[in-house]
């Protein structure tokens, strides 16, 4: 049996704090050929995931929010935002599930977000047609302050640096 408990949240949560990316994930699934891929992901404020899709194959994703909070941010093909949907553990919505193919990201509003996420597998890296090309890459040097407009990003808008 797996737990998901406050030692796990704990451990997870002190070393997301020490790397570069802000987030470490847990993997209870057994391998990445499991045809359902299954993670506890802790995320701090700051953490950049770079807008993509899952578009080949096609898959969606689904996240429920255990403790903390985030936003999904869905986006057009040309980088405008199209919806920001909150969730938390506090909130009145507690999880979302990403259809495939759309182009989003998640930012994080608090320390110690803990996820659980479910999309299906097996796991395969995403090729870089699926990264979306008007954001910069996690290595960037521009991806602190891409990151930092997307909190205050309204619908209908995209993203100027």
């Amino acid at each position: 049996m797996k737990s998901i408990d406050t030692a796990l949240h704990g451990a997870m949560r002190a070393e997301a704090q020490k790397t570069v990316r802000r987030r470490v994930h847990h993997c209870l699934h057994e391998s990445l050929d499991d045809p359902v891929q299954r993670l506890v992901v802790v995320m701090e404020p700051g953490t950049y995931i770079r807008p993509h899709r899952h578009r080949q194959p096609a898959k969606w994703e689904l996240f429920f929010c255990l403790a903390g909070s985030a936003a999904v941010l869905l986006f057009d093909a040309a980088g405008q935002l199209t919806d920001k949907i909150a969730f938390g553990a506090g909130g009145s919505r507690y999880g979302v599930e990403i259809p495939a193919g759309v182009w989003h990201t998640l930012i994080i509003q608090e320390p110690g977000t803990l996820l659980v996420e479910i999309k299906p597998g097996p796991y395969a890296p995403l090729p870089e047609e699926d990264f979306a090309p008007w954001a910069p890459a996690e290595s960037e040097a521009a991806a602190t302050g891409f990151e930092a407009a997307l909190h205050d990003l309204s619908v209908g808008v995209a993203v100027t640096l």
